[in-house]
């Protein structure tokens, strides 16, 4: 049986303009595909992150998202594949510069020290939260537009993406305390 919110949505659908409906479309698929490398690319880094942090909680809490960052490339590819559509990726600009950051923060910082661990969950939560920001929009266009199953599988990626940015919360806790008491 359909609910209040999906008979609006219903309504508020048969009541959109063809040229509205495909510039939304278009928007989406931007937005996904922009996500997409950003999870391509995110692979890529975590692991240097990993390398980087000399907590062991920082290290399993990484690794585990690591984990979870392949499975969001895949359900990325069945949200193409939901829509009909190619998986295909165009450089993500933001994901970009944070990735860029995280690097800068590591070379920043001195190896083996809960300052470097920080400055980890720092880049690491502000991948995150653009993260987060983006598969809050993507399901709520595929809602908009329709696309239930797209839809179901964002927001199991936005849900593991929150849960990810408490656990980094969690061992920042812990670690922020080392990180002010440790001497140099």
């Amino acid at each position: 049986m359909p609910t209040t919110k999906n008979k609006t949505a219903a309504k508020t659908a048969s009541n959109r303009s063809p040229e509205a409906e495909s510039a939304l479309k278009e928007l989406f698929m931007d937005e996904l595909k922009d996500i997409y490398w950003a999870e391509q690319h995110l692979v890529k880094a975590l692991p240097k992150m990993i390398k980087g942090a000399t907590s062991d909680e920082l290290k399993n809490t990484i690794q585990q998202h690591l984990t979870e960052t392949e499975g969001h490339v895949t359900r990325l590819e069945q949200v193409f594949e939901s829509l009909g559509e190619k998986a295909k990726a165009v450089k993500c600009e933001a994901m970009e510069g944070l990735l860029k950051e995280a690097d800068e923060l590591l070379k920043e910082t001195d190896k083996g020290t809960e300052v470097r661990d920080v400055a980890i969950i720092s880049a690491a939560q502000k991948v995150e939260h653009y993260e987060i920001a983006s598969y809050g929009t993507l399901r709520t266009l595929a809602g908009t537009l329709g696309y239930e199953e797209a839809q179901g599988l964002l927001q199991q990626t936005l849900d593991e993406e929150k849960n990810a940015d408490k656990l980094l919360s969690v061992a920042a806790d812990t670690i922020n305390e080392l990180a002010a008491t440790e001497v140099e």
